[in-house]
């Protein structure tokens, strides 16, 4: 106890460093509302949000009937024509034509198999002796909907079965087609596929109307359209449908919203008050070394090991409460202001802006700590400073560029302490969706908790190395 009492008089007692953990907060506090006064004037329109108020892609070529009650509808996918991998083919039931009404479908994809997906964030795949079937089936029981595949249309295999609560009793069902936006490299491009199907077969309440197509989510800001030369559209013949189609049935992504922001963007004071914090736990224990003070520190009979661990302690706990206090009192504040300039937030649950707050200040504390270490090893502040720069704010700073090579990104943010800025995602990646899953665009490759422990295990390792070289050399 009285060694960090000690730690902490020193600490407060240079004016410098309280200056500077007092910067470092308005820094986290402050810094992103600069930016925000820039997008007051454009007000793009919302997502399409869903069922669970998650921002949607809900854009399909639609060909339909009105089922009033319970029903099936069989066909088969004879061929699908596309580039995009989850391009998507087969029958769909949905509560309406609007965008991000609830749905239930069961598809032929083109390279993930037989799918039955519905409320845009739920997807299961076909079992493997069906996974390349081609007949398809859908089944209303009340609220419930079933989806079927079949190798030859006679034997049947359940992909799933799935309640879509407060269903209604009339719906339209029927065929569809979506095919979602190429990623090519760091960007995307549009797409557009064609299926060929078979004759439907129908049974139970159905309309006595001719089947109708339309596109649905033409208007929508996460639909980017036809590429050039393709149109929607479906023709009919004696043998089937062939339907041509774009969009998507999926959670949008980052690069679906043309203008969007996640929490872990409105913490753009991390990145200036990280440098503050590394100078300041450098210069702690580098200071002491330039002017001789470290053989009074030791000489006062502790252990030099324990006189470390207080210093740690010390530079942990105040790096952290300045953190939290920036971070607890200034997100709130930057989520209302960017929702009142009209920007688009995805959505964050408590849960997830508690873990992002006070996995933020942890990360700031640990990185403090690192400094020290390296700091003890090396003695000297430039040189300790400009190594604690390169090893973790240079890797963070990279990885945030967005025309970096994606796979240098993900590196950097899985093997180098630039990976427990994993706390700040707030955003899921979803596997039935391809889009550009990069740090800059707020995807992580590792959970939060596990980038966090990359940097307990850099900090860990630099510390214990710095306790056994102030063990063996002289002060």
């Amino acid at each position: 106890m009285k060694l960090l009492k000690a730690e902490w008089t020193k600490l407060r007692s240079v004016p410098g460093w309280v200056r500077g953990l007092a910067v470092a907060t308005l820094m986290i506090l402050l810094f992103p509302v600069a930016g925000l006064a820039s997008g007051a004037a454009d007000r793009p329109a919302p997502p399409q949000s869903g069922p669970n108020n998650q921002p949607v892609s809900a854009a399909f070529y639609f060909v339909h009937r009105q089922l009033a009650g319970d029903g099936q509808l069989t066909v088969a996918v004879n061929q699908l024509d596309a580039d995009a991998p989850w391009a998507k083919a087969g029958l769909i039931l949905t509560v309406g034509r609007e965008p991000g009404a609830r749905y239930a479908a069961i598809m032929v994809t083109r390279k993930h198999g037989v799918r039955m997906q519905y409320d845009y964030t739920h997807d299961r795949a076909a079992q493997s002796a069906v996974s390349s079937a081609r007949w398809l089936r859908l089944t209303r029981t009340g609220d419930t909907v079933t989806g079927e595949a079949s190798t030859d249309g006679m034997s049947w295999s359940r992909v799933d079965s799935v309640r879509l609560p407060g269903l209604a009793a009339t719906v339209q069902a029927g065929l569809f087609v979506a095919s979602p936006q190429l990623v090519n490299g760091l960007g995307t491009a549009g797409s557009a596929a064609t299926a060929e199907f078979g004759t439907p077969r129908v049974s139970g309440d159905w309309s006595a109307a001719e089947w109708r197509g339309e596109q649905v989510g033409a208007k929508t800001s996460s639909f980017a359209g036809y590429p050039p030369g393709a149109s929607g559209g479906f023709t009919s013949s004696g043998s089937g449908f062939t339907v041509t189609g774009a969009g998507d049935l999926a959670p949008a992504t980052r690069a679906d919203i043309p203008v969007a922001a996640a929490a872990g963007d409105l913490l753009l004071g991390t990145f200036p008050a990280l440098i503050v914090i590394v100078v300041i736990a450098t210069l702690a224990i580098t200071t002491e070394y330039r002017y001789g003070l470290i053989r009074t520190t030791l000489s006062v009979g502790a252990s030099r090991l324990r006189t470390l661990a207080a210093k740690a302690a010390v530079l942990a706990g105040a790096t952290f409460v300045a953190a939290l206090v920036g971070l607890a009192i200034g997100l709130p504040v930057w989520l209302r202001l960017v929702r009142k300039f009209g920007l688009y937030v995805f959505p964050a649950t408590p849960g997830d802006q508690l873990r992002l707050v006070v996995g933020t200040a942890a990360v700031l504390a640990l990185i403090a700590v690192f400094a020290l270490g390296v700091g003890t090893i090396l003695r000297r502040s430039a040189t300790a400073v400009t190594t604690v720069v390169v090893v973790t704010v240079l890797p963070y700073l990279l990885a945030m560029t967005p025309f970096l090579p994606a796979s240098i990104a993900l590196w950097l943010t899985r093997f180098t302490p630039a990976a427990a800025f994993a706390v700040q995602q707030t955003l899921t990646r979803y596997p039935q969706v391809d889009a550009v899953y990069t740090p800059a665009n707020g995807y992580y490759p590792l959970s939060a908790w596990a980038g966090l422990a990359v940097l307990c295990a850099y900090t860990a390792v630099t510390l214990l190395v710095a306790a056994v070289l102030l063990n063996r050399r002289d002060a």
